[in-house]
């Protein structure tokens, strides 16, 4: 233990555990045996705090040791940054005792440096940053504590030789090191041993290590005037408004007031963004974590007027509301969700838009808002979902198309059963809360879009290993209930000839076969873990110019695991939980097979230009293959052309004039 805090999990049966602190007094280097004495949760400068664990609360306790004192008194010299003898050194017991017996020990060896520069103060006088064109942003970039001596900052001008000597073989390396103008690849200097061409000494470059290619690499930094939050988005200030003369593709749909209409949406960093425009026939459907804490009522959608499109057109949304069935799928906390005689609250979980278009215009828009209702002081976390879907005016209830004809990237696959069960999509877990698979929802797989989901299968520790394996397959059961896939995007549901393909079910576990014996008690052979689904696909022509895309075929493959119950100390009423995942990958397959290899490229890779920089197939690059910028028959003119020029010079230049002359002067 180094700092002024340090945590542990005890894992186990943790029901009437009672744990302790205590200090040890150990002599000439020899730490005492370990003993459960007189229960203590604050000794002298150190407390003990024990809370359940977020994840498995029944099971495991958070344990945290923290010095309740600071370290700005702790070295007698204000000048000394960094002393070089610990401040503190003590041996600390926690022990775990169950009716008077002890059940586990931790021993923590604190051993903590004084850093009396934090306690200074800071100075006001803005920096001045220099230009990074010329120079490096800090010629120690490691050096983040100002006074004070950075651990493994070996550039750092505050470390003392002593101190360097103690982390001289663990240094930070690199630009991060101090080494902000590390040698490039193409000085003269830096020639390698091996993998060095023969023409390297020829265009090699012979410059000082102040003119650096890496300069410019370093952010260019700027004093802001206060901090913002990372959750906070700007938009522009003065947004521009076309949506009188109608709205076009991806514009932003506005509002009387000219401003945009916003509605949550994930970044590509995977933040969510509470004020982000929607754009006009974009669909999207996005998860976004919130706190309770720092959740914020929007505004009523009620209220909301959205310009149709049309000159002085105004569109008032329709909302229904209804009420969250299952909380546990939107709202993670230990805490109860409702406490009588308290005022509670309601928070949006669902957000469902339905936008009707006509030609460039908007007619109609409803919205279905799922709430939930909560205490007012309720702490936690909370999912919520937001989807938007752009339908047009004239359209019904019929099935919605992901293509015509082929596949567009991103819309949903199209599935069906041929046992008269409702199916039209493949899916994943969509899981939420604490990952359950009994609270997960399902998502659906979109087409070109490799995804990856799990959850955690509760086991009771009276469940048998047959009854864990149908478990787990009717979970992965409910994400393939589909008997065939849609070829292309528009493929009939009503006719199977139409471009169906019968889903190919690889290792299928069987759970009314007999299972092998189990090696030990508590452990279950062959319980099917993983679904992994490959989905084939391909170019099959194209219709406008557009490439259409089409499935090829469908592979679902389980992989087994053998899995063992783990109950900590005691087995008692207990239960455990057994992960699942799976994993959809679409491959492509070329229209045509790729044209086999010679055993000349076979034999000498070296005259492979997908494996070395140099070319040599492509040394003449506008009168090869290659080269598809030009009509083949421009190439051959132009490159005639420049032949023509290049005999001229050769002929007008001074050697050939020479070789004239003697040739003259011999013949005479």
């Amino acid at each position: 233990m180094s700092g002024p805090l340090v945590s542990a999990s005890l894992v186990g049966g943790t029901k009437d555990v009672t744990l302790s602190l205590a200090v040890l007094q150990d002599k000439a280097g020899l730490l005492p045996v370990p003993a459960c004495g007189v229960l203590h949760n604050e000794i002298g400068d150190w407390s003990l705090t024990v809370t359940p664990s977020v994840v498995r609360p029944k099971d495991v306790l958070e344990v945290t040791v923290r010095l309740k004192r600071g370290l700005q008194g702790c070295s007698s010299n204000e000048t000394i940054s960094f002393p070089e003898s610990p401040c503190i050194v003590q041996t600390l017991l926690v022990s775990a005792s169950h009716n008077s017996s002890c059940l586990a020990h931790l021993l923590i060896q604190v051993e903590i440096y004084a850093n009396s520069s934090l306690a200074h103060n800071a100075s006001e006088n803005v920096t001045v940053i220099p230009n990074q064109v010329y120079q490096p942003l800090g010629p120690c970039p490691c050096n983040l504590t100002a006074g004070a001596c950075d651990v493994r900052c070996c550039c750092d001008q505050e470390c003392s030789s002593d101190l360097i000597e103690l982390f001289r073989e663990s240094c930070f390396t690199g630009v991060f090191g101090g080494d902000v103008t590390p040698p490039f690849d193409q000085l003269c200097s830096v020639q390698r041993a091996h993998g060095v061409p023969d023409w390297f000494p020829f265009l090699c470059v012979q410059s000082s290590l102040a003119n650096s290619p890496f300069l410019g690499y370093f952010y260019h930094g700027s004093v802001s005037s206060r901090e913002h939050a990372s959750s906070e988005v700007y938009l522009h200030t003065d947004p521009k408004d076309f949506s009188d003369f109608g709205y076009k593709q991806e514009d932003p749909v506005m509002t009387v007031d000219k401003t945009y209409f916003t509605i949550p949406q994930v970044s590509l960093a995977g933040q969510c963004m509470q004020n982000a425009p929607v754009a006009f026939l974009q669909n999207f459907d996005v998860w976004c974590i919130t706190d309770l804490e720092v959740y914020q009522e929007p505004d009523d959608i009620v209220n909301a007027k959205i310009k149709s499109g049309a000159m002085g057109g105004i569109v008032t949304p329709k909302v229904t509301y209804e009420e969250a069935t299952n909380l546990e799928k939107f709202i993670t906390s230990t805490e109860t969700l409702l406490r009588n005689g308290s005022a509670p609250r309601n928070v949006n979980v669902e957000e469902h838009y339905i936008f009707r278009w006509n030609n460039n215009t908007i007619s109609e828009i409803n919205v279905k808002i799922i709430r939930a209702e909560i205490n007012t002081q309720q702490k936690g976390i909370m999912t919520q979902r937001f989807t938007v879907k752009f339908l047009s005016y004239n359209s019904g209830n019929e099935k919605e198309t992901s293509g015509n004809p082929g596949y567009q990237l991103g819309k949903p696959v199209r599935a069906l059963n041929t046992n008269g069960m409702n199916v039209t999509a493949l899916h994943l877990w969509q899981s939420a809360g604490k990952g359950w698979c009994r609270t997960a929802t399902f998502k659906p797989i979109l087409f070109g879009e490799n995804a990856f989901s799990g959850c955690l299968l509760d086991v009771g520790i009276d469940e048998s290993c047959t009854q864990l394996r149908e478990n787990a397959a009717g979970l992965f059961d409910s994400l393939i209930q589909a008997t065939h896939v849609a070829m292309r995007g528009n493929s009939d549901y009503n006719n199977l000839s139409d471009g169906w393909l019968k889903i190919i079910r690889a290792d299928r576990p069987d759970t009314g076969a007999k299972p092998a014996v189990s090696g030990a008690n508590g452990t279950c052979l062959d319980v099917p873990a993983q679904l992994n689904i490959r989905i084939l696909f391909s170019d099959a022509g194209a219709v406008e110019g557009i490439t259409q895309q089409e499935i090829l075929g469908t592979e679902t493959r389980f992989s087994s695991v053998n899995w063992q119950f783990q109950c900590g100390l005691t087995c008692e009423d207990k239960t455990d939980l057994f992960p699942l995942s799976a994993s959809v990958q679409f491959i492509k397959i070329p229209a045509q097979l790729p044209r086999p290899l010679t055993r000349f490229q076979i034999n000498f890779t070296e005259y492979d230009c997908n494996r070395n920089e140099v070319c040599w197939p492509q040394l003449l690059y506008p009168l090869t293959q290659y080269y598809q910028g030009e009509p083949y028959a421009q190439c051959v003119a132009k490159g005639f052309l420049l032949l023509s020029l290049l005999m001229l010079a050769m002929f007008l230049s001074n050697p050939w004039t020479r070789i004239r002359k003697a040739w003259n002067s011999a013949t005479i």
